[in-house]
């Protein structure tokens, strides 16, 4: 596998395994979470399977669950 970068082809993130939340609704529009083998996470969008992925730190990935969990981004889906 190539050194994942940001906005590299998720498709080439070869031996991948991604998850998604079981929250997802049934037409799986979600987002998908990967660890690499080097440690950091890709993200990609379910909808773009072989879309670009983004790689972050795993000390990235836990700021933003904190916030996620702390309702930091509540506003963001409420109408």
């Amino acid at each position: 596998m190539p050194h994942p970068y940001n906005g590299m082809a998720a498709r080439d993130l070869h031996g991948a395994e991604w998850q998604k939340s079981r929250h997802s609704n049934s037409q799986g529009t979600c987002v998908e979470f990967a660890r690499l083998p080097g440690g950091d996470i890709a993200v990609r969008n379910s909808r773009f399977p072989d879309g670009p992925a983004l790689v972050y730190t795993p000390a990235e990935i836990e700021a933003m669950l904190l916030g996620i969990k702390d309702g930091e981004f509540d506003h963001l889906v409420q109408d």
